[in-house]
C-alpha cells in the first residue's frame, strides 16, 4: 500500500487548482499538501455528479471500491483513491494524479508498445471483473516511469451485466494461472472495503463474475460487437 501517497490524500489539505476538461462529471485538479509535502490529485465530487438512470449518485464510492479491489487482487493498476468528506466541494474521491504524456492512450499503446500488453491483459480481466461500463482508451495512462494505469472507474461494480470496454485485442486468450490464483478468493468473499461501497445484489454479482472467469479460464468474447463505450477515446 502507498504510504506517502495515501497519507497525502487522507490527511493533506485539498486545494481547488482547476476543472479538468471534457469530463462527463464535474471533474478536478488539486493540490493535496501536509507540511513541505505536495502532490497533485484529480477530485470528484458527488456534487458535480450528472444524474444517471442506472447508477445511483455516488460514483466517488465506486471509484475507490475499484482501488481496493486492485489492491486486494496486488494488480497495481488504479491509483491510490480515498474518499474524503472534507474537501472544498464536499464528499467525493480524491485519487492520485498520474503524471503522462497524454498522447498515449490504449490504442497507441497496443499497437506500439508490446511490451505493455501485459499490463493490458490485467486490466481487460479487472474490467470484466468489475463490470466496468465506460472503459476508453483514454482511461488508459502510461506514467512517465512506464507504468500502466487504468482511471475513471465511477461506472463499475453495477449488479446488471453492463460491460464496455475498448480492449477487445485479448478476447479469447487464455488466463494466466497466476492471474486466476489472484482472482479465486473473490468467490468465497468480496474484500469487506470493497462490499461496503457495494449493495448486496452488486456484491453477489462481482462472486459470479470471478466464478465464471474461473470456469472459462479465458478473456470473454462479444459476440454482439456492440460492448463499446461512446467516445471510443
Amino acid at each position: 500500500m502507498p504510504g506517502r501517497e495515501l497519507t497525502l490524500l487522507t490527511e493533506g489539505r485539498v486545494e481547488l487548482l482547476a476543472r479538468i476538461p471534457r469530463s462527463s462529471n464535474a471533474t478536478f485538479l488539486v493540490r493535496v499538501s501536509s507540511g513541505d509535502d505536495s502532490a497533485h490529485a484529480v477530485y470528484k465530487p458527488e456534487a458535480g455528479e450528472r444524474p444517471l438512470s442506472d447508477f445511483e449518485p455516488g460514483l466517488y464510492r465506486r471509484e475507490r471500491a475499484a482501488y481496493l479491489l486492485s489492491d486486494y487482487l496486488q494488480w497495481g493498476l488504479v491509483p491510490p483513491t480515498v474518499i474524503r468528506d472534507d474537501s472544498p466541494l464536499g464528499i467525493g474521491s480524491l485519487q492520485w494524479f498520474v503524471p503522462c504524456d497524454y498522447r498515449d492512450h490504449y490504442f497507441t499503446l497496443y499497437e506500439e508498445s508490446p511490451e505493455t500488453h501485459d499490463a493490458l491483459f490485467r486490466i481487460a480481466l479487472f474490467d470484466f471483473i468489475s463490470n466496468n461500463t465506460d472503459r476508453k482508451s483514454g482511461h488508459i495512462l502510461r506514467g512517465h516511469d512506464g507504468r500502466v494505469w487504468g482511471i475513471d472507474h465511477g461506472l463499475c461494480f453495477s449488479a446488471g451485466f453492463k460491460l464496455r470496454t475498448v480492449i477487445w485485442d485479448f478476447a479469447g486468450e487464455p488466463i494466466p494461472a497466476s492471474l486466476l490464483q489472484d482472482i479465486s478468493p473473490l468467490v468465497e468473499r468480496v474484500p469487506p472495503g470493497v462490499a461496503q461501497l457495494l449493495d448486496d445484489a452488486e456484491a453477489a454479482a462481482l462472486q459470479r463474475r470471478a466464478q465464471r472467469v474461473l470456469r472459462d479460464c479465458v478473456l470473454p468474447l462479444d459476440p454482439t460487437g456492440m460492448r463499446y463505450p461512446w467516445p471510443l477515446v
